[in-house]
């Protein structure tokens, strides 16, 4: 049975995941603030360059004059420096807030610790690692950006039940339709959650993919192409619009997230093709990889990536479909405290 503390640092969790789409590259963080039993104010960091959590949860009380006697709940670690915004950790203090309970440390160098310090060094009662292991688990992209310098990868693609991706067919026939009208939003959503898309050459060329959202209300990703040989034609609908699109000449995969990387993209969703994606899961470089099954068998095709069967993997359905999902076991957030 959780006790009071897990129980304000859940609803801190729960409040931070409003943060997906708007706070990268900055992490997603919830904030409750919590006088004699009751919330009396709550927050989380909606959009990169707005209020941190902490600032939102502090400005929603209603009675300020409650604040000295109250406990704050925070997922993440105050900050303690300047940046887009004034450091939380400051206004913990001036508003006499006594008690700080916190879910995880900041692993981001400019924070490190040093918001705790502060506000310990400052007389303030300070909790680390209530809920621990998920609040990691909420910033996982945000780590794994900053550790291993490349942004998060979801591997992504929809098959059959007997396990084809498509069917073979010439440019210009249309591929097999697996996703469902109500399954392809949750792709959209998926799109929206990322800050880049990426597909290779021949399904930019086969496919002619728009690869933006438009079956759900989000940001739009980057798209990325890998186009070696310089085979896409101008006018495929990757080229059409003012979304901006990156093509890359190479298939050294390393090249390319590390270019990525410098350029802030903080995850990268990949969509296919299967080459493309077994060259990813081959090398190693994924932490997350989601496979929509549906429920009709095409018989012959091309063949869906090849997934070792000893990795865990947590099933769920929505829409008649099933949704499979794979999480590195071996990712960074385990293994950098």
């Amino acid at each position: 049975m959780e006790n009071e503390d897990e129980k304000y640092m859940r609803r801190c969790i729960q409040l931070a995941r409003n943060g997906l789409c708007g706070a990268p590259p900055n992490p997603m963080v919830g904030a409750v603030v919590v006088h004699e039993g009751r919330i009396i104010g709550e927050g989380y960091h909606a959009r990169c360059g707005q209020a941190h959590a902490e600032v939102n949860a502090i400005r929603s009380v209603r009675r300020p004059e409650l604040l000295p006697e109250a406990t704050l709940y925070v997922s993440l670690e105050p900050c303690a420096h300047y940046g887009k915004t004034p450091p939380c950790a400051d206004l913990i203090l001036e508003k006499g807030i006594r008690r700080i309970v916190i879910g995880c440390q900041d692993p981001f160098p400019k924070v490190d610790g040093r918001g705790i310090g502060k506000l310990r060094q400052a007389g303030r009662e300070v909790v680390v690692g209530v809920l621990e292991e998920e609040c990691r688990k909420l910033i996982q992209r945000f780590i794994t950006f900053h550790t291993c310098r490349r942004p998060f990868i979801t591997l992504k693609w929809a098959q059959s039940a007997d396990g084809y991706i498509d069917c073979r067919r010439k440019e210009g026939e249309s591929p097999a339709r697996l996703s469902s009208a109500c399954t392809q939003m949750l792709v959209h959503k998926q799109r929206a959650e990322h800050a880049a898309i990426l597909v290779g050459t021949d399904t930019a060329r086969l496919d002619n993919p728009r690869l933006n959202v438009r079956a759900w209300a989000g940001p739009q990703p980057v798209r990325v192409v890998i186009d070696c040989h310089h085979r896409l034609p101008a006018g495929l609908h990757l080229f059409e619009d003012n979304l901006p699109t990156l093509t890359y000449e190479t298939r050294d995969l390393s090249v390319l997230l590390a270019d990525l990387y410098h350029r802030g993209l903080q995850s990268l969703l990949v969509e296919g093709g299967a080459r493309l994606l077994q060259s990813f899961l081959d090398a190693g470089l994924w932490d997350e990889i989601v496979v929509e099954e549906a429920p009709v068998c095409l018989k012959d095709g091309v063949e869906a990536p090849v997934i070792p069967s000893h990795w865990p993997c947590q099933s769920e359905r929505h829409f008649g479909h099933e949704f499979k999902r794979w999480q590195r076991e071996d990712s960074m957030i385990k293994t950098m405290f």
